[in-house]
């Protein structure tokens, strides 16, 4: 299993996927593709993790407002992950995610058995969901699995290849 140890994620047109640039612990490269298919199951269990059991409470929603405009704020523009050419690439058919206090974790599996790891804590796992909402607008998905609380706080402008670490 590969760790990723920093990622790029770009919306490219010509697949309609979500590219997931991955620079690993041995410092190789990795490709895995997300469709909107898995995306839009995987983007309710990761919303779920900040809001609980009080998506409804108002007073909550405006909470998760600040602290997501907060991690995007604190958003910094990096060189991207440099793809080599002997990187593997993938279609993630699954995503498993775990938490623990405030560390998630993210498995991307392929359905040949490919997987690699994500670990992240809220800030980070925060700014990489408003770095997809703007892939969404831009690949005109559906934007109804979003809370307004991200919706509303994300520039509806495109949004290219953004490196986290």
């Amino acid at each position: 299993m590969l760790k990723l140890e920093r990622i790029t994620s770009e919306y490219i047109e010509a697949e309609d996927r979500i590219r997931l640039s991955g620079e690993v612990t041995s410092g190789e490269t990795v490709v895995i593709w997300l469709t909107r298919r898995l995306m839009q199951r995987l983007l309710p269990a990761l919303i779920q993790l900040f809001q609980g059991q009080h998506s409804d409470n108002p007073y909550m929603e405006m909470m998760q407002g600040f602290a997501q405009q907060a991690a995007q704020s604190e958003l910094k523009p990096q060189a991207p992950v440099s793809v080599t050419v002997n990187a593997s690439s993938w279609v993630a058919m699954a995503v498993d995610v775990s938490h623990t206090g405030q560390v998630i974790t993210l498995n991307f599996r392929a359905a040949d058995g490919q997987s690699a790891i994500l670990v992240m804590d809220a800030l980070p796992l925060r700014q990489w969901l408003s770095i997809v909402y703007g892939m969404y607008v831009k690949a005109e998905w559906p934007v109804d699995v979003w809370p307004n609380w991200i919706s509303e706080r994300v520039p509806q402008k495109s949004v290219q290849g953004v490196v986290m670490h």
